[in-house]
């Protein structure tokens, strides 16, 4: 066989990354103040805003920015400034300390401007209160959700969600979850003075099965390939930035796009790492203050990151299909987050992408918000995969410096990982 080539960057990540450029700029440029605009947390039910024509920015998104650009200090500052706490829920926060800029033309991409509903489940104490604060701001309405549990959990849900959901989430969930929709509808037309369309949002709730069956079909051509053919860097712009435009005919063709270059690189047998020693899983939120950090492992140790939750919850936790299109979206968010956070729906599902992308280790980011990720560690390791707890937020660098992420991965690597995948 001959040697693998290397990756340059994918061509459907930068696509993505200018594609949002242009959609935040004209999104600045556009919005009257006071008009219809939604500030909505990722695990929110965005395509009701979507099927009414309403624009919306994703909290965690926006945060990503101003972690990337270094600006989270100045943000959590303003909550500091106010009283508000600056070492919890970073994540959620950030966004809210844009409420509070005196000059938002200053801040990364021009600002966010101020929206006038904010949408969220309220799944804990501190995030409950972080957007009653938003809702206290002249002009900004807060529409909490609830977050409900379930007395049992389904096996292997992922293979029970695309079809089976009614089993797999419970009926009580998923009547609650339309009863909230249905009034968060009602109160958009009150509000907006916009009507909601039952056929434009079946075609919203269409588009975004498609967009993650190719979704689901490029994670499954990753966990399959040896070597890794794209790096994690490129795979959560290329998955994520069209699932902020989810049901939308570009978000679709951009997740086809994806596909399409990776299967071209599997099929040249493409390497991220040409000198690929262990396949290594990354479980928690992206480190968007340091994203250098992934590849600095591959090229020091040929340690490739081939996993993130970004494409996987993507192909495992979205693809919907039914009769009822709101019950259908309800199916989507009603246990969104005890997918990626509540055991045992996490932990197997962790367990289960590790195996089949055949890792060697896992790295687990911990935040002080974290649920249920003690249960993930255990769930792993009993698994017979070694995994090293990082103790840091991923917005917030202030506990997190460069060396000390290198110098525990590193020792990690050497003394756990790197042995048992060389032999």
């Amino acid at each position: 066989m001959s040697a693998p080539t290397r990756a340059d960057r994918l061509p459907s990540a930068a696509a993505a990354t200018a594609y949002q450029r242009r959609w935040f700029a004209d999104l600045q440029r556009d919005h009257i103040p006071g008009a219809p605009l939604a500030l909505v947390n990722a695990d929110a039910p965005q395509e009701i805003f979507r099927a009414m024509g309403i624009p919306y920015v994703v909290n965690q998104w926006w945060a990503s920015i101003v972690a990337t650009k270094r600006r989270t200090q100045d943000h959590l500052a303003r909550l500091r400034e106010r009283g508000y706490p600056d070492y919890t829920e970073q994540y959620s926060s950030t966004a809210l300390g844009s409420a509070f800029d005196p000059d938002p033309a200053s801040a990364p991409w021009g600002g966010l401007p101020m929206p006038s509903v904010v949408l969220a489940e309220t799944t804990g104490d501190a995030s409950r209160k972080i957007f009653d604060v938003w809702g206290d701001q002249p002009g900004v309405t807060f529409y909490p959700l609830e977050s409900a549990a379930a007395d049992t959990v389904p096996e292997r849900w992922w293979e029970l969600m695309p079809h089976h959901w009614e089993s797999a989430v419970g009926t009580d969930r998923l009547d609650l979850m339309v009863g909230e929709l249905e009034g968060l509808i009602r109160f958009l037309e009150q509000t907006t003075g916009l009507r909601f369309s039952e056929q434009r949002f079946a075609e919203v709730l269409a588009l975004t099965n498609e967009q993650e069956e190719w979704n689901r079909r490029t994670r499954d051509l990753i966990a399959a390939a040896r070597p890794c053919p794209v790096a994690v860097t490129d795979s959560i712009p290329a998955v994520m930035i069209p699932q902020w435009h989810r049901g939308t005919v570009w978000a679709r063709d951009a997740a086809k796009q994806l596909h399409d270059e990776v299967a071209e690189r599997v099929t040249g047998g493409t390497a991220v790492c040409s000198g690929e020693r262990a396949r290594l899983m990354w479980v928690g939120r992206g480190l968007w203050f340091d994203l250098d950090f992934y590849r600095r492992f591959q090229d020091r140790y040929g340690a490739v990151f081939v996993w993130s939750m970004y494409l996987a919850i993507a192909a495992d936790g979205y693809i919907r299909y039914g009769d009822d299109p709101l019950r259908t979206l309800a199916a989507r968010f009603a246990a969104f987050s005890d997918q990626l956070y509540t055991p045992p729906w996490s932990a197997e599902w962790y367990v289960e992408e590790a195996r089949s992308h055949g890792v060697h280790g896992v790295v687990h980011l911990v935040s002080d918000d974290a649920r249920g990720s003690w249960a993930t560690t255990r769930a792993l390791r009993a698994a017979g995969i070694p995994v090293l707890e990082l103790h840091a937020d991923n917005v917030d660098a202030r506990r997190s410096a460069p060396d000390y992420l290198d110098g525990a991965v590193g020792g990690w690597l050497e003394a756990e990982v790197l042995p048992r995948a060389d032999g």
